[in-house]
C-alpha cells in the first residue's frame, strides 16, 4: 500500500495540471493530507461512494497519462543514473561535475 501511495504522489506531482480542480482536491486530500473517504465526503457534502469513484477514475486517468508520456519512469531512471554517476566520481578531481549533478537533481 505504501508503494502505491508513493507512486500516486509522484504521478500526481507530474500530472496534476491535467486534472480538474475537483479531481485535484480529492487527490490532495486523500493522498497528501491522508484524509479518509468519509472526511472528504463530509467536506464536499457528497457520499463516500462518490469520493471513492472519483478517486479511482482519477487514478486510472493518471496511470493512462503515465503510460503514454512516461514522465515518472524517466524521472526514476534519471535519478538512478545520476546516483550511480555520483557514486563513481572522485570528489577531489571532479567537484565541478558533482556540482552539475546536484543542479540536475534539483531540477526534478
Amino acid at each position: 500500500m505504501l508503494e502505491k501511495t508513493t507512486r500516486m504522489n509522484y504521478l500526481f506531482d507530474f500530472y496534476q495540471a491535467l486534472l480538474t480542480p475537483k479531481q485535484r482536491s480529492y487527490m490532495e486530500m486523500y493522498y497528501l493530507e491522508d484524509l479518509s473517504l468519509g472526511e472528504i465526503a463530509e467536506t464536499f457534502e457528497v457520499s463516500r461512494q462518490a469520493v471513492y469513484d472519483n478517486i479511482r477514475r482519477t487514478e486510472a486517468m493518471i496511470e493512462s497519462y503515465e503510460k503514454k508520456l512516461h514522465l515518472y519512469d524517466r524521472f526514476k531512471e534519471r535519478s538512478t543514473l545520476l546516483d550511480e554517476l555520483e557514486e563513481i566520481m572522485d570528489a577531489s578531481l571532479q567537484s565541478g561535475a558533482k556540482d552539475l549533478i546536484q543542479k540536475i537533481k534539483e531540477l526534478d
